[in-house]
């Protein structure tokens, strides 16, 4: 049963990690929220190849090249250098979509993606906060943003999603806790200063 329990968290882990929940969040908007734009899939090929594309190369590179010890990137201290290339995946998906004149909101969830990188860039100097619970909730914060309350009933993931981060033994109660609310609050109120939604 014990290993049972730590097979079911490894795999939601897996499930609800940042580049399978980010991708979702950003097809339903793009192929939802703005199923009229012309260049839809260029803006869905952009934040596709920002969120899980090059995140994915990326460590896998790293694993490779052992300056990561395993793809989650369990280690505090390994995580500074994937951030700093991620930063700047980001700002260049800006740059893309700036070019293919996106609406305000597709271009800026790729310039605050790259804000907040830089932000959990600086915590995870002195601290260890939850990127998987940053990112699910962030997520989140962007759906509700486009499709209003309905979005919300997501949060419900919040929990099971803690606990399989902690069970796994990658992060504490706290850090879990703190990366759902500061993603769910700061890619919300980001947004919708600038977007002025």
């Amino acid at each position: 049963m014990q290993f049972d329990l730590h097979r079911f968290a490894n795999f939601i882990s897996w499930v609800i990690s940042p580049v399978v929940v980010a991708p979702a969040a950003y097809l339903a908007i793009v192929m939802v929220g703005h199923s009229n734009e012309l260049h839809n899939m260029a803006y869905l090929s952009v934040l596709f190849c920002a969120s899980t594309l090059a995140p994915m190369f990326l460590i896998y590179g790293l694993k490779k090249t052992g300056r990561v010890s395993d793809y989650n990137i369990t280690f505090r201290e390994q995580r500074f250098l994937p951030l700093l290339v991620l930063t700047a995946i980001n700002l260049l998906g800006y740059e893309f979509m700036l070019q293919l004149l996106a609406p305000r909101f597709l271009s800026g969830i790729l310039l605050f993606n790259a804000v907040n990188t830089i932000f959990i860039l600086l915590v995870t100097l002195q601290w260890k906060i939850s990127i998987h619970l940053f990112a699910f909730s962030s997520s989140v914060a962007l759906l509700f943003l486009q499709f209003g309350f309905v979005a919300l009933w997501l949060l419900l993931f919040v929990p099971l999603l803690m606990w399989s981060r902690i069970r796994l033994k990658a992060h504490n109660f706290m850090q879990t806790l703190v990366g759902s609310i500061v993603g769910f609050t700061v890619m919300f109120a980001e947004l919708k200063w600038w977007t002025g939604l």
